[in-house]
């Protein structure tokens, strides 16, 4: 019977060690544009190969991409976005906020996410293209391989 209330009594406490309701390590949403915190010991590099303290990219260091070297994938999505769709997921298309200030300041409302598959997987994955303007015009892209946490401008 008393192991009954041990394993509740040890979430509890691993919640309560663990920050839970910290805003340092509060869990938002995907839209939001925030960025997952990275593993302890690891030094953070932004998409320009930039270390930031916060394990974030450094704003307004980023790196640039060209259609070569982007994964198959996010050239089907980019021919996706030009099309005006069909999207694999509802989600895309969704409003970017950019609340980190990773990307270029722009008026909300600017971005759109949309995902880019990942092969083997039958989630969203962490793989997406932000798009800024007018939709169905990809002159103001990014992609980012780690959910959001750094971008790379793609180069056209």
């Amino acid at each position: 019977m008393k192991r009954a209330w041990v394993f509740p009594c040890v979430v509890a406490f691993s919640a309560i060690l663990g920050g839970c309701g910290k805003e340092s390590s509060r869990n938002v949403t995907e839209a939001s544009g925030a960025s997952a915190s990275q593993a302890p010991g690891q030094p953070a590099q932004g998409a320009s190969g930039t270390p930031a303290a916060s394990g974030a990219q450094v704003a307004g260091a980023l790196g640039t991409v060209t259609m070569k070297q982007l994964p198959g994938e996010a050239a089907e999505t980019l021919r996706l976005i030009k099309a005006g769709g069909p999207f694999p997921f509802a989600d895309d298309g969704v409003l970017f906020r950019n609340t980190a200030q990773l990307l270029p300041k722009h008026p909300r409302g600017y971005y759109h996410t949309y995902t880019v598959r990942t092969p083997g997987m039958t989630d969203r994955g962490q793989r997406r293209v932000v798009c800024g303007g007018p939709r169905k015009q990809t002159g103001d892209c990014y992609y980012t391989d780690d959910y959001y946490v750094s971008f790379k401008r793609i180069a056209e």
